[in-house]
């Protein structure tokens, strides 16, 4: 019996795993926007009464899911849950609350099964416009960077709040986009909720507490348990990034004990003037991703794994920014924090611990029209396009690891996709002239990084546009592991070469293109050590040079490109012979 009721527990799983990633599809098959719709800039997940996270879909964010297990319980305090009635949905976009920005917006809806409030739907999803200075990280203020909606009714009992609607209409460029969002997250949870609903009765079940309980607490446990494996003890990694105007400096101490870890940021630079702080629910969100990849990557994420990783930053710092401090582009510094938990846990578990990748994703924000450009730039332009917004998402090289290679232009650690090129120029007046791996731009190591890209775009016809530059790792490149080498840090220009600042909204001016070179992740492990036939992949490739692969890796190839093994032995005998002074021959 005991056996059974096993089994039981693992369909009940399933169901409720399958039901949260048919919601995530709903809002990515209705959705308007481009970063929803193309992206999967999104999160979505199912909630207990009490407001926890008991499962999250496949699709989706850490930085938007792990906020979002925060977030439910500020909706439960204003709204207790047996306050509310079919057909409510609630919504905010607060950063403090919810995500962290206000271009993320979270939306709740309750499930009711046998005339109860039995669970909450949630999903949290990126609006292109919400107001203000739009997606970008100039503001000085957070109260310039959009709208900020306080938790509150979107619709009660099946009526859309018109009120908020109209509101929201008047303050945004894009209206109908914006709308049709609002409308997508609604379908979307009432697909989660049906689908729940469902579930329960197949399994005659009254609700989901008994269920979200024995998830929970499952997955505390065996994170609890990785936690206690672990060798006790405080350890410290520092790193610094690009800043706005200077150099930001994050500090992070790791303690590992009595199966917790607490990460402590103090000492970490104070908030900048500029849209690139982090609200403390982010921090938390991408720390504790960082660590349960590395101690829990087959756990599933909710309220029990989340629970034993703790965060601490000082009131006030770049990574516990408090109102009203500008927060809009926190994905640039937020997106960075996995690879400085690495380099604690790396002391830790170094078999476990890739190379630094490029991190924060490089998202332009781009402008154009005779409202998006500035006016020197349109009044020396002989044509301008329509007005437009649009955000695409670009990856550079992950790390590479203890046992593979760093991954070529992906998502680490959003996990948000590449738009097609296909999708931007059809839906905005730009031509992606050129999008190709970025040569030479992956640390050398004996796992190598993964490879950066290069993309240029230009306007239609020429036409002029502003970007929103909130871009990181520009001058100092992200750091190989355990003597793998740095990958290469990325670079902002114009077509004609003229150097761009890597954040702050700067024009591309009639006839110019923007070209973004995206970094490559760092190496693992000696470049010597490296596989030759991998190194001679590469070569054929077009990746690097067969000088790349003599200097750096000692491979030294035939005319065929094929590997001379008795001559790559013969040069790797005479470097480790002559040390690490010497070993240039």
């Amino acid at each position: 019996m005991r056996d059974m009721e096993e089994i039981r527990k693992q369909l009940i799983w399933s169901r409720l795993i399958s039901a949260i990633e048919e919601q995530a599809q709903t809002v990515i098959h209705t959705a308007f926007s481009q970063s929803v719709r193309e992206c999967g800039d999104l999160s979505a997940g199912v909630f207990n009464r009490r407001g926890q996270m008991v499962a999250q879909a496949v699709t989706g964010t850490p930085g938007h899911v792990n906020s979002m297990a925060i977030c439910v319980e500020h909706f439960i305090d204003k709204f207790p849950i047996d306050t509310m009635k079919p057909g409510d949905v609630f919504v905010t976009n607060d950063p403090w609350l919810s995500v962290g920005h206000y271009h993320d917006v979270t939306v709740v809806t309750p499930a009711f099964h046998r005339g109860r409030a039995v669970g909450l739907l949630a999903n949290t999803c990126h609006i292109v416009d919400m107001g203000g200075r739009g997606f970008g990280p100039d503001a000085r203020q957070c109260y310039e960077e959009g709208i900020n909606i306080p938790i509150m009714h979107l619709a009660r009992e099946g009526t859309v709040n018109e009120e908020l609607m109209e509101l929201l209409r008047t303050n945004v460029r894009n209206a109908a986009d914006m709308e049709g969002d609002f409308h997508a997250m609604m379908t979307c949870n009432d697909q989660g909720a049906r689908r729940l609903v469902a579930m329960l009765k197949e399994f005659e079940l009254d609700d989901i507490e008994a269920t979200g309980d024995y998830i929970i607490g499952q997955s505390r446990r065996s994170i609890v348990d990785a936690i206690r494996a672990l060798p006790e003890g405080s350890y410290r990694h520092e790193t610094e990034l690009d800043g706005f105007d200077e150099p930001i400096r994050i500090r992070a101490e790791l303690t590992v004990g009595d199966g917790r870890i607490h990460v402590d940021y103090a000492g970490s630079s104070p908030a900048s003037p500029f849209g690139i702080n982090v609200v403390h629910n982010f921090t938390l969100a991408y720390t504790a991703f960082g660590v349960n990849c590395v101690i829990g990557p087959n756990v599933p994420c909710n309220a029990g794994t989340l629970e034993p990783v703790t965060v601490s930053a000082p009131q006030g710092s770049i990574l516990n920014a408090v109102r009203p401090m500008p927060v809009s582009a926190r994905h640039v510094v937020g997106q960075m924090l996995p690879d400085v938990v690495f380099g604690c846990l790396a002391q830790v578990v170094p078999e476990r611990v890739p190379a630094e990748g490029a991190g924060a994703m490089w998202n332009p924000m781009l402008r154009g029209g005779p409202t998006g450009v500035d006016p020197a730039v349109a009044a020396r332009s002989p044509k301008l396009s329509r007005d437009y917004d649009v955000i695409m998402f670009n990856c550079g090289g992950t790390g590479g690891g203890p046992t593979m290679d760093g991954l070529s232009t992906t998502a680490f650690p959003s996990g948000v996709r590449t738009p097609p090129v296909e999708a931007v120029e059809t839906s905005f007046p730009l031509i992606v002239w050129r999008k190709e791996y970025r040569e030479r731009s992956a640390g050398p190591g004996r796992w190598r990084g993964g490879y950066g890209q290069v993309i240029e775009i230009g306007g239609e016809d020429g036409t002029p546009f502003n970007v929103a530059a909130m871009f990181d790792r520009t001058w100092r490149a992200p750091e190989g592991r355990f003597d793998g080498r740095d990958g290469r840090a990325g670079r902002v220009s114009l077509s004609s070469g003229e150097a761009l600042k890597s954040k702050g909204r700067q024009p591309v001016p009639f006839g110019e293109r923007l070209v973004l070179e995206l970094p490559g992740g760092g190496g693992y492990g000696d470049p010597a050590e490296r596989d030759p036939a991998a190194v001679a992949a590469d070569v054929l490739d077009g990746l690097i040079t067969a000088q790349d692969a003599r200097r750096d890796y000692g491979v030294v190839l035939r005319g065929d490109g094929s590997p001379d093994e008795e001559a790559t032995d013969a040069l790797r005998c005479r470097r480790r012979t002559a040390g690490p002074d010497r070993a240039a021959g």
